[in-house]
């Protein structure tokens, strides 16, 4: 009767390492193939923030983001839309973008930086219309 219950209790253990692994090891998140949960324009995302910044993480963080705005700052691999809106990119930017155009992107919100007063997205791709 005792090998039993130590077998029982053995399949459990091994089970809950099983489904703990699984949980704490997900695969990662395909952002550009995602569909995007919310879709606005830069000025009204930052200013979902400014103005409720508590209610805004509650909506936007971790969620996919489609956000349309002009360029006003361009790195190899960012851009920042609107002067508000952080885009962070996993490679080189491509195709190459210019300053002043408008744009549309997807990627993860990931919070709002209080210091620099932007919003920043993560994961980004460029949309194509």
């Amino acid at each position: 009767m005792k090998k039993r219950y130590y077998i029982y209790i053995l399949a459990l253990f091994i089970l809950a390492l099983y489904f703990g692994y699984s949980y704490i090891y997900q695969d990662h998140r395909n952002i550009e193939t995602e569909s995007a949960d919310f879709v606005l324009e830069a000025s009204a995302f930052s200013e979902a923030f400014v103005n409720s910044p508590n209610e805004a993480e509650l909506k936007f963080i971790n969620k996919t983001i489609e956000v349309t705005g002009v360029i006003t700052d361009l790195n190899q691999t960012d851009i920042t839309l609107d002067q508000s809106i952080f885009c962070q990119f996993s490679t080189a930017i491509n195709p190459p973008q210019k300053v002043n155009t408008t744009i549309k992107i997807k990627g993860r919100c990931i919070g709002y930086d209080d210091l620099l007063e932007q919003v920043k997205l993560d994961q980004c791709s460029i949309v194509k219309d």
